[in-house]
């Protein structure tokens, strides 16, 4: 079995210490850098190759947010999993949009921590449906009408085949899930969906769970999904951390 490479960020020195013992026990994955600022996160990247950055969110110089950016705009880039030591904090919401794959706590159980970088490895985001809810009920507020507005915008160019597959991403539903409840095969959902990232320009699939919150593509009801260019209830994209890897592009560490 191949080790999960892991880079580990924080400012401080003695979380560090913390996290590398704790993870560097594991005998799938392998410690390959650490860094105490998010400036330092690009060429320890390039030079180690890792497979997944557990990196705090709050850093004195470049920020985890902005260092998440950074990442994923690159070829073949590592999936990022967040530290944060509040869950319902607009921060985390923001490096989610960033492309972060999920996101623990610090005082988050070792073994918890552990099954999130195994998760986020294997292409599977790392979000509860509560703390989902949660980050979105804290994030709405005045700018939740440009978002929407803009979402809609994004949208517009979406058939309604891949309408209804990006609803189903929002729902939190696997690829096998998808298959079953609009009839078609998991490999066709893997297609739709990869094709989503691409269109779209987003990451993974926390992504578009996100934009299909922004735009009102589901209703509180039925779930169907719904013209953006008009009325549309919230989504839920709780669950999304259920759903299956390995439409992206870039392999382990592309996977959604």
């Amino acid at each position: 079995m191949t080790a999960i490479r892991l880079l580990l960020v924080d400012d401080d020195p003695l979380v560090r210490a913390g996290l590398a013992f704790m993870m560097g026990g594991a005998a799938d994955i392998e410690i390959v850098g650490e860094a105490a600022d998010g400036g330092e996160v690009a060429d320890l990247v390039e030079r180690t190759r890792p497979d997944v950055v557990l990196m705090d969110i709050r850093m004195p110089a470049v920020d985890g947010i902005t260092a998440t950016e950074r990442l994923r705009g690159r070829e073949d880039a590592p999936q990022v999993v967040v530290l944060t030591t509040f869950h319902a904090d607009e921060q985390v919401l923001r490096a989610l949009r960033a492309g972060a794959a999920g996101f623990v706590l610090k005082d988050t159980p070792p073994a918890e921590i552990l099954d999130a970088v195994r998760r986020v490895a294997a292409g599977d985001p790392v979000l509860s449906p509560a703390v989902t809810r949660q980050l979105m009920d804290h994030a709405a507020g005045s700018a939740a009408d440009d978002r929407r507005t803009h979402a809609r915008g994004r949208l517009t160019a979406l058939g309604e085949r891949e309408r209804e597959v990006a609803v189903a991403v929002g729902r939190g539903l696997s690829n096998a899930d998808i298959a079953a409840e609009l009839f078609m095969s998991v490999a066709t959902v893997k297609a739709h969906v990869s094709r989503l990232l691409a269109r779209l320009g987003l990451n993974n699939r926390v992504q578009i769970a996100l934009l299909a919150y922004d735009a009102g593509l589901l209703d509180d009801a039925g779930g169907r999904a719904a013209d953006p260019a008009g009325p549309a209830g919230p989504v839920d994209p709780a669950g999304a951390d259920r759903a299956n890897g390995g439409e992206g592009p870039r392999g382990r560490r592309g996977g959604h």
